[in-house]
């Protein structure tokens, strides 16, 4: 185990360092220019400026350096958790994104709570349910959800609920009402995957030999469902668990900017748009931390769900071949 866990924190570490320096690089290879655009954004003619002024400028942001040195200074700092000042707002990035992160993280919370009981609810009954059509119905629905795009059930949201009826606010970060159209915005695609999951998982459990001695031992549909079949139709759910936390954390980009919501997406959002190198560095990293701790996680509790699967040397999850029941009959 001691093993595992340090093959995984170093996988951690490099999957950080790889995020930091492809967004640095992709950064940097835009053909614009960080300094045009804040001058352009405050309405200055760059021509009205002399060369000495620019120049000034470039310097201050460390923009006159070479990129292998600037990539290098910003490495150093992010190690000591130090992200810079920001190019546009001249707030230091920690302080950003320490204000705003609050709001994504209530956010991405409430998506992913939502999404957990939506989608089990959802394959639970799918697979449940005798009645042929309604099975058949309840289990394509997860596509349906999956296939429309968020900005879209952002906007359906804001008009049905928010101006026709009037029950939610359509923008802000105020009360409670405030999140509910942005959590259902969210946790209809991630709830969507992890439904058709558990259903392709729990068809393919309820066939196993275990569940039929359970049925001809004369234990009822709902406790096979509950206690024979749910808890091993669960692991490949879980595989995908960190994917779609991940997932609640990306998706704020377009729901804070669709709602006005202030937070870590939005920043993002303002920041790509502006150039805004430490910006987009400092949230990046922080996204990809959150990522690789939450898939840390979950495969430390593979295990505890299924006692059969094993840490094997590399870092690596090693599960039996043959399926066999988790709890007993």
């Amino acid at each position: 185990m001691t093993r595992y866990i340090v093959g995984r924190v170093l996988q951690a570490i490099a999957v950080l360092w790889a995020a930091f320096t492809v967004t640095f690089m992709i950064l940097y290879l835009l053909p614009s220019d960080p300094v045009k655009l804040q001058l352009g954004a405050a309405g200055i003619d760059e021509d009205s400026l002399g060369a000495e002024q620019v120049a000034a400028l470039k310097h201050q942001f460390g923009l006159d350096e070479s990129i292998w040195a600037q990539y290098w200074h910003h490495l150093v700092d992010a190690l000591h958790g130090d992200f810079g000042t920001s190019l546009t707002q001249h707030v230091p990035v920690t302080e950003l994104i320490s204000q705003r992160v609050g709001q994504t993280l209530l956010l991405s919370a409430g998506a992913a709570v939502v999404s957990l009981v939506a989608g089990a609810l959802l394959a639970y009954v799918a697979t449940f349910v005798r009645f042929n059509p309604l099975r058949v119905f309840l289990s394509r629905l997860p596509a349906l959800g999956a296939s429309f795009p968020q900005f879209f059930i952002a906007l359906l949201l804001i008009q049905v609920f928010s101006f026709n009826l009037g029950l939610f606010p359509a923008t802000g970060t105020q009360g409670f009402g405030s999140l509910v159209m942005p959590v259902v915005t969210i946790s209809l695609l991630t709830s969507a995957v992890l439904a058709q999951v558990l259903i392709k998982s729990f068809e393919e459990t309820l066939r196993q030999p275990y569940i039929v001695t359970a049925r001809a031992k004369g234990l009822s549909r709902s406790a096979v469902h509950l206690k024979h079949a749910f808890r091993n139709a669960a692991l490949p759910a879980m595989t995908i668990l960190g994917v779609l936390v991940g997932l609640t954390v990306t998706q704020s980009i377009v729901v804070e900017t669709v709602f006005t919501r202030e937070g870590i997406g939005r920043l993002a959002q303002q920041a790509v748009l502006s150039q805004d190198v430490p910006v987009v560095l400092g949230i990046v990293t922080v996204a990809a931390a959150l990522f690789v701790f939450v898939n840390l996680v979950v495969d430390l509790l593979y295990p505890l769900l299924d006692p059969r699967i094993s840490h094997a040397r590399g870092g690596k999850v090693r599960a039996p071949d043959a399926p066999v029941e988790v709890g007993s009959l």
